[in-house]
Formats: structure tokens, sequence, C-alpha cells
């Protein structure tokens, strides 16, 4: 994830994508919401099976590089994330 968020990282600034942590975020939302209708796209909107699209991921890859974007700008290690995260569910599904 380092390397991953490094690479973002860099790829903003060589480029000068420079923008607030809201906006970012803001992004992070439009790009979930872009999830979601492909969703819907991909079941005809709830008429039929899922039928996978392409498109799906060319959308997951936005959502993946919007939240390191925000991620970057509040210093977070989402490596470090993913593991409390990771041990916080196997608690919960221990029990």
């Amino acid at each position: 994830m380092k390397i991953l968020q490094k690479k973002v990282s860099d790829f903003c600034e060589k480029y000068n994508l420079k923008s607030s942590v809201e906006y970012r975020f803001l992004d992070l939302i439009s790009e979930l919401w872009e999830v979601s209708k492909e969703l819907l796209i991909m079941s005809d909107y709830g008429k039929t099976e899922l039928k996978f699209r392409e498109e799906f991921k060319h959308e997951m890859w936005d959502v993946l590089y919007s939240l390191i974007t925000v991620a970057n700008s509040f210093d977070v290690d989402l490596e470090e994330s993913l593991d409390y995260v990771l041990k916080k569910y196997e608690k919960r599904l221990a029990k």
C-alpha cells in the first residue's frame, strides 16, 4: 500500500493536482456513485442478474485512486488502516 500511496502522491505532484481534502473527498463520493450506477446498469436496474462489464473495474480503479488521495491528504497509512480493520472484523467474527 505504501508503494501505491507514494505512486499516487508522485503522480499528483508531477501533474500539479492540488486540491483541498474536501474536494478530494467529494471526488471519492462521486466515484462511489459511479460504481453504484455501474451496478444498476449491470443488473438492468434490478431486473436481471448482474452481468459483469469491464466498466465496473474502471470505476473501482477510480475509487481506489480517489481514496488514496484522501488518505494522502491526511497522512493516513492505508496499510496500517487495513491491518487495523481486519483485526477488528476478526474479533467480531470470533464472537
